[in-house]
């Protein structure tokens, strides 16, 4: 465990045992009898500060002339679980998780929460294992792509709150968002989502959340008011 986290992130680790914790899910620490203390959920917590920290600091280094309306939006999406995971994904973590049977079984080690929470928590250990400089790095390179891309991209992050701008602006109705059925697997589960306006359906969208399908619903339907160019 430690020579492979060390691989993915370059940095030393010292005290392992913070680690073992960052990876151990409760399903394991229950299953087996162990201490609660012992599985993610501490070091989850402190991580999602640590994690929050670094991408403001790398924020307002990058982007001086932003105000903080549009740098809290990035961030909000940078530190969403859905990008949180794919990053999990990007450097290996998903494999290391330590689930119990049942868990593992189910098909929980695929699950956006979870890939989300082991790599928050594994930044609040290296944080307390005394690397702060080295994990806000690490976050610094990582997460680089991220943001250019939700920077170039920004309308489309944003739609739900220039829909509603829209909406408000021309009848001060707001849109409605309406979930329409949920699919998959419980813990991996599609949620489609529609947007009404004025009693017409403005666009129908599906999403790993349901605040990801009515971003997408939202975005669509700004295409289709001619409120954002395509």
């Amino acid at each position: 465990m430690q020579q492979n986290l060390e691989k993915i992130f370059k940095i030393e680790i010292t005290d392992e045992s913070l680690f073992k914790k960052a990876l151990t899910h409760p399903s394991f620490t229950k299953e087996n009898n162990i201490n609660s203390l012992e599985n993610y959920e501490r070091l989850e917590f402190f991580g999602d500060s640590v994690l929050k920290l670094a991408v403001s600091e790398k924020l307002i280094k990058k982007y001086p002339n932003s105000n903080e309306g549009d740098l809290s939006k990035i961030r909000s999406i940078i530190v969403s679980d859905a990008t949180l995971s794919k990053v999990s994904e990007q450097i290996g973590l998903t494999d290391l998780i330590i689930l119990g049977e049942h868990a593992e079984k189910t098909g929980e080690r695929n699950c956006t929460s979870i890939k989300a929470c082991v790599f928050e928590a594994l930044l609040g250990a290296f944080y307390l294992d005394n690397k702060k400089e080295e994990i806000f790095k690490f976050l610094s390179d990582i997460l680089e792509p991220y943001i250019n891309e939700v920077k170039e991209n920004f309308a489309k992050y944003n739609s739900k709150e220039i829909l509603q701008e829209y909406t408000q602006g021309k009848t001060k109705e707001l849109p409605k968002y309406t979930l329409l059925e949920e699919l998959g697997p419980k813990h991996a589960p599609i949620f489609r989502v529609q947007v009404m306006y004025k009693d017409e359906v403005l666009a129908t969208a599906t999403g790993r959340s349901k605040k990801d399908a009515e971003q997408k619903c939202a975005y669509e339907a700004c295409i289709k008011l001619g409120v954002i160019n395509e």
